[in-house]
């Protein structure tokens, strides 16, 4: 797994000419919803629906670079201190939501807006916009959640719960930080859950290794395999009958 997350080459693209006028503009509204905290709540996800639109935006003409910062990330980090996992949410929903969906964000909240977004990821064309804005109107969001899972799956999820740590502020940039690099080796359309998942059989399936238990190492491996693709799945087997052989 390690060696997904270094992606070199000898030949990196040009980055876009920087329009410096549009980039001051839009940075600019960024701070300016940032620093908006008034209003009803259909106006706040009206506020977010548009600062997706920006963040966006700054990533794609590398905006970023009027203030002199490092990378997209390092932006991030300046405006969404502790966490960027909210400023992704945001831009995932401007990115695979039709336009029609994000309209109506503000009768349904941007939290069920994501939902909705891993659904017309996957679905692209064949996303049922009205249908999915009448259950996102319609159900709670846990219900909706569990509705979009089992759209997504084809199958029922099983049971679950939320689990509550306390974490001190420079705890959290760290967890985060490892989460996000699992979702870019595991997938992005993958829950912050099931790449928490796979980094602690990660590392039990590494504490177990020499003189460990051997139990706990079947248990991580098994839950690896789970979730390896069909394709993977039959190779394993087979690498695993050639040894035993």
């Amino acid at each position: 797994m390690v060696g997904l997350t270094s992606l070199i080459t000898n030949d990196p693209p040009m980055p876009p000419k920087l329009n410096r006028e549009r980039a001051r503009f839009v940075l600019a509204k960024i701070d300016e919803i940032l620093a908006w905290e008034q209003g009803r709540e259909a106006e706040r996800d009206t506020k977010f629906v548009e600062l997706g639109r920006y963040l966006c935006e700054v990533r794609a003409g590398q905006y970023w670079r009027v203030e002199n910062v490092k990378s997209f990330d390092e932006f991030l980090e300046r405006r969404f201190r502790g966490s960027r996992r909210k400023a992704y949410y945001l831009m995932s929903i401007h990115e695979n939501l039709p336009p029609e969906v994000r309209k109506e964000l503000k009768e349904v909240g941007w939290a069920k807006g994501l939902e909705l977004a891993k659904l017309a990821k996957k679905e692209k064309k064949n996303f049922k916009s009205a249908i999915w804005l009448h259950r996102a109107r319609e159900l709670p969001v846990d219900q909706l959640r569990v509705a979009v899972e089992r759209e997504l799956t084809g199958k029922e999820t099983e049971p679950w719960e939320i689990v509550y740590f306390k974490l001190y502020q420079s705890q959290i940039p760290v967890i985060d930080r490892a989460i996000e690099t699992a979702a870019l080796m595991l997938g992005s359309d993958r829950s912050r859950g099931y790449c928490l998942e796979m980094i602690c059989a990660d590392f039990l399936a590494g504490a177990n290794l020499d003189n460990g238990d051997p139990e706990t190492l079947l248990f991580s491996a098994k839950r690896f395999f789970q979730f390896l693709p069909p394709v993977e799945r039959q190779a394993f087997l087979q690498a695993l009958n050639e040894e035993a052989a």
